[in-house]
């Protein structure tokens, strides 16, 4: 049919003004609603890397890995072609060394990316934020602001559950996605590379963590509710506290080091998973390619832009196979320290605001965890 009268759709009216049909104004409405970045928020040894890989993947991201990571402090640039994932890391290949994306953050001849302080990499837990956070926002929004203009940022964080709140409103802009992981799983994959390749890092990050937060009235709280113990030392420094921390772990019992694990988890759940855009149940991704599928669509709703999260490992089963691997810890303690944690994020009223969704979804991954962890023996 021909158009009789007045302009085009979308095209200039006779006052040479824009007119907007309802197919352009939605498109708008909806370009102003979708985020103009993601904020993976995740836990050390929760599959966060194969879930930023996905994203790195992409032509159409910029993907920075573990922007509060210590070792940006020193790095230089001709130290990044060294940095790749081993084969005992579990992470996947990739396709360029783990910190390319701050080359440009580097100046020639000098250590550090610009504006990164070490005081970044222990998260916290307080419910506003700290004296040092404008200096942290500054320094992520510089990566975004000076990052390829035509790409989206996608940020892969492993020290900032405890802050998603503090993220949130100062990014506001971001879709910030957690990733989750059972922690009978999680747990297991740190305690394995503690057993099998003398490498502490993973045991002892909890009590780090714990311990040099322990004056925050919550960290306190879930302290004594998960009947953790601590390092038997004083807090000094933070690599310090770290040193020793991972020297108490190369003769801890198995069941002491869940405590401060399960701790850790629950605390880190109570602060982020209620203000999260998003949940990434890195469970269900290798058991179920329609929830794979679901998480693309949200993902593309929300960012425009569409990771594949086919060929995901099912990481419930890998536990179950692994099960006569975890020596030193004896299952039928788990069940009851699972429970504990549960009974501190129920005392914890408010905590999830209406997210029941969510509540029932942490339950679900502890009973789970309490199942996996039945096989342990010493």
């Amino acid at each position: 049919m021909t158009q009789q009268s007045g302009s085009a759709p979308g095209g200039p009216d006779d006052k040479g003004h824009i007119s907007k049909t309802p197919a352009v104004q939605h498109a708008l409405v909806q370009e102003k609603e979708r985020s103009r970045g993601i904020f993976l928020h995740t836990g050390w040894r929760s599959a966060g890397t194969w879930v930023w890989s996905r994203f790195r993947a992409l032509q159409t991201v910029t993907a920075f890995y573990e922007p509060l990571h210590p070792i940006l402090g020193d790095i230089r640039a001709a130290d990044i072609p060294a940095l790749e994932p081993t084969w005992t890391s579990g992470h996947p290949t990739l396709t360029a060394p783990y910190f390319t994306e701050y080359r440009p953050f580097i100046q020639d001849n000098l250590h550090g990316v610009a504006g990164y302080r070490k005081s970044f990499s222990t998260d916290r837990f307080g419910l506003v934020p700290d004296a040092g956070f404008p200096a942290l926002q500054a320094y992520l929004k510089n990566l975004c602001d000076q990052s390829n203009q035509d790409k989206t940022p996608v940020f892969k964080f492993c020290r900032s559950l405890g802050r998603l709140t503090w993220f949130k409103s100062a990014f506001p802009q971001v879709m910030h996605a957690v990733v989750l992981r059972n922690p009978a799983s999680q747990f297991a994959s740190g305690w394995l590379l503690h057993q099998q390749w003398s490498n502490p890092f993973f045991v002892a990050a909890p009590f780090r963590v714990l311990g040099l937060n322990q004056a925050e009235p919550i960290v306190k709280e879930v302290i004594e509710a998960c009947g953790v113990r601590l390092v038997p030392t004083r807090v000094t420094t933070i690599d310090e506290y770290a040193a020793a921390c991972e020297q108490y772990v190369r003769t801890v019992e198995g069941e002491i080091a869940y405590r401060a694990f399960i701790a850790l988890w629950i605390l880190g759940v109570l602060r982020s998973a209620g203000d999260a855009d998003l949940l990434v149940d890195v469970d269900r991704l290798g058991q179920s390619p329609e929830y794979a599928s679901a998480l693309r669509a949200q993902v593309r709703s929300q960012v425009d832009i569409t990771p594949g999260f086919n060929g995901a490992r099912d990481l419930v089963a890998e536990t179950r196979r692994n099960a006569t691997r975890m020596k030193g810890i004896d299952g039928r303690l788990i069940r009851p320290i699972n429970a504990s944690a549960l009974n501190f994020m129920v005392s914890q009223n408010g905590s999830m605001g209406s997210r029941t969704d969510v509540t029932e979804i942490i339950k679900e991954k502890l009973a789970l965890a309490s199942e996996l962890s039945e096989q342990w023996r010493y």
